[in-house]
């Protein structure tokens, strides 16, 4: 099958049950007609495993690429939510980077070149001035090493306080000052917190990488919010309307379509159904994917 090098709208691993191998993911996106899929290094021990791969298991991921034609250009590193670079405890902050070693390492093996970095100073934790202190000399870190490498890091806007607009993740963006350090908006959170989504998107779309789509529930006095597995079309999201600010602010990056299998036999009919109604919400927004 022959891969283009047009990326607009890729699907999120856990969209898919785990026990699936890389072969039959890949196809499967194929089958559904996404053009790239995102590969997820999170707080499980079997997925952080998948950064100790050797060269063979490494080359049996880029060759399902291939025989697929479905590009993985990126990486969702979500285990330092356990292990944060702004923890009090050293060990921890030492894990931190052990990791981002080794993330950065296989990205450069297989090929991914943007590396989605979860926006907590910490999550177990109670966040402080120290903790915010200690999370931007850790990203400061962490940049130096990617840009040797030539992978983008890219912070998602979060479920937490802490980054949950992209005007916060501009506040740290100053201070660390890289061209290998960006903004990957997840606009089911950026709506849930109740931001201004056009105006945010003004903010940062000089350095927005990639967009994760989901709908959420918004938090509001008396309500936590709800952040995954709503339905799309059910939450707080105007998602027509965040596509037609994109498009006048002339958006070219990729889209991702961010789900969570159910387990229920039917995750490749909920998929299919949840891609057409983003598509529809692309057309009546402008876009066209």
């Amino acid at each position: 099958m022959h891969t283009t090098n047009t990326l607009c709208l890729g699907l999120y691993e856990k969209a898919l049950p785990a026990e699936l191998d890389w072969a039959q993911r890949l196809d499967i996106a194929s089958e559904l007609g996404f053009q790239f899929m995102e590969i997820s290094i999170d707080e499980q021990p079997e997925r952080q495993q998948r950064l100790d791969w050797n060269h063979q298991q490494r080359l049996a991921l880029i060759n399902a690429r291939f025989n697929s034609g479905i590009a993985l250009p990126s990486l969702c590193l979500s285990a330092h939510r356990r292990y944060p670079f702004g923890s009090a405890d050293a060990a921890t902050r030492q894990q931190a980077r052990v990791l981002m070693e080794k993330a950065l390492n296989f990205a450069v093996d297989v090929g991914i070149r943007n590396i989605q970095l979860a926006g907590y100073d910490v999550y177990y934790e109670s966040s402080d001035r120290h903790t915010r202190e200690r999370f931007i000399e850790g990203m400061q870190w962490a940049v130096a090493l990617a840009a040797k490498a030539q992978v983008m890091l890219s912070v998602e806007i979060m479920d937490t306080p802490f980054i949950n607009s992209i005007s916060k993740w501009r506040e740290f963006s100053r201070q660390i000052a890289s061209p290998w350090f960006t903004v990957y908006p997840d606009i089911g959170n950026l709506s849930a917190w109740g931001n201004d989504v056009a105006f945010e998107l003004e903010q940062g779309i000089d350095k927005i990488t990639a967009i994760h789509l989901k709908d959420t529930l918004a938090v509001a006095p008396g309500a936590a919010g709800q952040f995954r597995d709503v339905p799309f079309g059910s939450g707080c999201v105007d998602f027509a309307h965040t596509f037609a600010v994109l498009k006048r602010l002339k958006y070219q990056g990729p889209f991702l379509l961010e789900m969570w299998a159910r387990n229920d036999g039917e995750d490749r009919q909920h998929i299919a159904q949840a891609k057409r109604w983003i598509e529809q919400q692309m057309q009546i927004g402008g876009m066209v994917c």
